[in-house]
Parts: C-alpha cells; sequence; structure tokens
C-alpha cells in the first residue's frame, strides 16, 4: 500500500488543473444546423442588406403618410386601393396620391408607399378604403437593411453560437460556418474487477459503469469522447493505452488512482509525464490523480461510480470547457432545509447528494461505490472543510444534477 502523501483542497486542485488546460486550436466547418453550442472560428461578415427590400411588418394598407393626415373615427380619409400583396409578390403599381395597396405582413412595400396603416384602423368596401387613424412616415414598416447592412460582422470570432446567431446566420444565407473542434476525450476503464456491459458477470465481477457517465459529463461540456476497452490492471497493458490515445487532448482513467497495490496509474504517469497533484480534500473522491503528458492532460479518477462522476462535474467539467471555449456553466439551484442531521468530515469538502421533497432535502449518499447514490438524486449540497455539522432544518443551497 501507498498512501497518498498530501492532500490538496479543491479549490487549489481546480485552479491547477485549469491552469494546464489550453483551449483547442483546431477548426472545422459545419453545416449550422449543426452548429448550435459550438464556439465560431472565424469573423463572418455580411455582404447584403437584411431585409433585402423595405417590406411591411403589420397586415394592412400601404399608403403615403401624407394621405392619412387628420384621419379620425369621426372623419376617416378615404383611399382607393390599387392592388393585393401577400408576402414573396413583386408589386406591380406604385401608390399615388389618395391611393393604398393592400398588403400582408413581410410583403414588399410597394413604390410611392412611405408607410403602413394597420388594417384594425381600417374599413375597406370593395375598392375603397376608409382610414380612421393617422401614421407618420416610416411606421409598420421594415426598411431595406435595417437589421443588417452589407459590411455588418454578424459573427465575431469566439462567440457562442446560440440559436439566435444562428439564425443571423441564416438571414445573410450562410449555410456552413467555422467552428473550434471539440476537445477529444479518451476514456478509459481500468480493472480486472469489469466488465463490459452484456458479458456474463464472473465471480468478483461489476459491470463497466464509469465509462457511460463519464462519457455524458464529457459530452455535456462541450467534449467529444472516444471509449477504450477495459484496460487490466498492469504497467504494460497502461502504457499501450497512452500511446494508443496520443491523438486525444485529454485521457480519463476511471480507478487506478488509490492506494492499493495494484493502483498503478501513478506509476505510469511519473513514468511518461508530470504528476500535478493526487489527492484531494473532497468527499467522495479523494484518490483523484491529475497530470500531463507531453501536451495532454491526465486525469485518474477513482474506480467508485459516485466518487468517479462526482469528480467529473466538479474538475473535468470545468477544465473541458476551458478548453472547448465554453462560457462557464451557470449553477442551477433551489434553496431548501436539511431533512436530516448531517455529520460531515473536517477537513474535507463533502459533495452530499440529496433528494428533494418539497422544501426539504433528503440525504440520497450511500457510498462511493454506489451509482444511485447520484441517480436517485435531485443534486447536491456543498458542505465546506471547516464545517462538520448540519442540523435538521437548517437551510441549504442544492445545486441541481
Amino acid at each position: 500500500m501507498r498512501p497518498i502523501k498530501r492532500l490538496i483542497q479543491l479549490d487549489e486542485a481546480l485552479s491547477l488543473a485549469l491552469a494546464r488546460a489550453r483551449p483547442v486550436d483546431r477548426t472545422e466547418e459545419l453545416l449550422i444546423l449543426q452548429s448550435v453550442g459550438r464556439i465560431a472560428a472565424e469573423d463572418v461578415i455580411s455582404t447584403l442588406n437584411v431585409p433585402p427590400f423595405s417590406r411591411s411588418s403589420m397586415d394592412g394598407y400601404a399608403v403615403r403618410a401624407t394621405d392619412t393626415l387628420g384621419a379620425s373615427r369621426m372623419k376617416p380619409i378615404t383611399l382607393r386601393r390599387k392592388e393585393v400583396l401577400y408576402a414573396g409578390a413583386i408589386p406591380r403599381k406604385p401608390v399615388g396620391r389618395d391611393e393604398c395597396t393592400e398588403i400582408a405582413t413581410g410583403a414588399m412595400l410597394p413604390k410611392g408607399a412611405d408607410s403602413v396603416v394597420m388594417v384594425e384602423d381600417t374599413e375597406a368596401d370593395g375598392e375603397t378604403v376608409r382610414v380612421f387613424k393617422p401614421v407618420h412616415r416610416g411606421e409598420n414598416i421594415s426598411k431595406k437593411g435595417e437589421d443588417i447592412m452589407p459590411r455588418t460582422k454578424v459573427i465575431s470570432k469566439g462567440d457562442f453560437l446560440n440559436p439566435s446567431k444562428v439564425g443571423a446566420l441564416a438571414a445573410i444565407g450562410h449555410d456552413r460556418v467555422k467552428v473550434y473542434a471539440k476537445p477529444l476525450v479518451a476514456v478509459v476503464p481500468t480493472g480486472n474487477e469489469i466488465a463490459e456491459l452484456g458479458a456474463k458477470l464472473e465471480p468478483g465481477q461489476v459491470y463497466n459503469i464509469n465509462s457511460y457517465t463519464l462519457a455524458g459529463a464529457i459530452q455535456a461540456n462541450g467534449g467529444d469522447v472516444r471509449l477504450s476497452k477495459i484496460v487490466s490492471d498492469s504497467l504494460g497493458d497502461l502504457d499501450k493505452v497512452v500511446r494508443e490515445n496520443r491523438d486525444c487532448d485529454v485521457l480519463v482513467f476511471s480507478g487506478g488512482s488509490s492506494v492499493g497495490e495494484r493502483d498503478i496509474m501513478l506509476d505510469v504517469l511519473e513514468k511518461s509525464g508530470e504528476v500535478v497533484f493526487h489527492g484531494v480534500a473532497i468527499k467522495p473522491g479523494k484518490p483523484t490523480l491529475f497530470g500531463v503528458i507531453g501536451r495532454q492532460l491526465l486525469f485518474g479518477m477513482p474506480g467508485y461510480p459516485t466518487a468517479c462522476l462526482s469528480n467529473a462535474y466538479i474538475l473535468l467539467g470545468p477544465v473541458l470547457r476551458k478548453m472547448a471555449r465554453l462560457p462557464d456553466a451557470p449553477p442551477s439551484f433551489v434553496d431548501a432545509r436539511m431533512a436530516n442531521r448531517v455529520v460531515s468530515t473536517t477537513g474535507r469538502t463533502q459533495f452530499l447528494t440529496v433528494r428533494l421533497e418539497g422544501e426539504l432535502a433528503y440525504p440520497a449518499f450511500k457510498e462511493s461505490g454506489a451509482i444511485t447514490s447520484m441517480a436517485f438524486a435531485d443534486g447536491y449540497v456543498i458542505i465546506p472543510a471547516d464545517i462538520d455539522l448540519i442540523e435538521k432544518d437548517e437551510r441549504v443551497r442544492v445545486f441541481l444534477l
């Protein structure tokens, strides 16, 4: 047994890991349909006007504003209708003095007209239209180039492409956009006690949980996943899988980071790279390993599923978001009252999973090896390292999973 030499606090561990993370410089071109949630890798400049023509923003009548002066319910202005325009139609007749054109929302404004009277403020009788309310020049019109003009920067390099940004690209006719590539993350489950899904469990074995929880956390934080086959607890096999995944930005091993005689992930990292830290003062997840091999980052996560997934949320997720150039994930939380008295471990930050029932938070943590400690939880309460007790009915903040 090789005891962990020194535990560092969570804040220090996260700071050290983020300091080693570098944003990915690789780029790729995607259809805009696939680009939501990605980061733009170039400026996009418009070459046209949006809208490309002046158009009506209301259903009504295109008019000359001067012809509607003084209009009221008691004294309507009478105009003669020239034609009817629907969206997509091209006007054939200009609007002259005391004339109007019936127009639908989005339809091109005919020549001569400079405003639109809403249909609610009119009354039609054949080709005669009575107007009950005056309009000013430009009212109820979207002018040519009002939204976007040529040489407008529609997208800036580094922009997060949300649906509205994608809409702006579509408005100027772009169906593709250059984005930064996602960090590629190899997930490597280790341990002779792990079995692939669907295989028959031999005595002493459990199914591979961590590859799938880690993959979900990686994808949720902007990474692409490469799932490795289960690797045995041997230095040679671990060395081999490191070599086979040299093209990855991050290697994440589950298991092999603890203090047992066969937990040799530390040996692999010491042989091939640099150990940045081994052991974090958190519960669950104390035996967490982090280091670098060349340009790659390497995480050695605890083998127990709850500890592994907890660390994916609090350590791996922020590192991946920095590499993917994504903004920090905004915390989602609710305030509640603790349903039971909880005793914590002084000196270690505890992430206590809880189940919410109304305003009460019930502890859901069983032990680090129980995946239902998180699967049946709604969120977690962070108990600081200097707190050893939360009383029943004490107010707590629950960060939602």
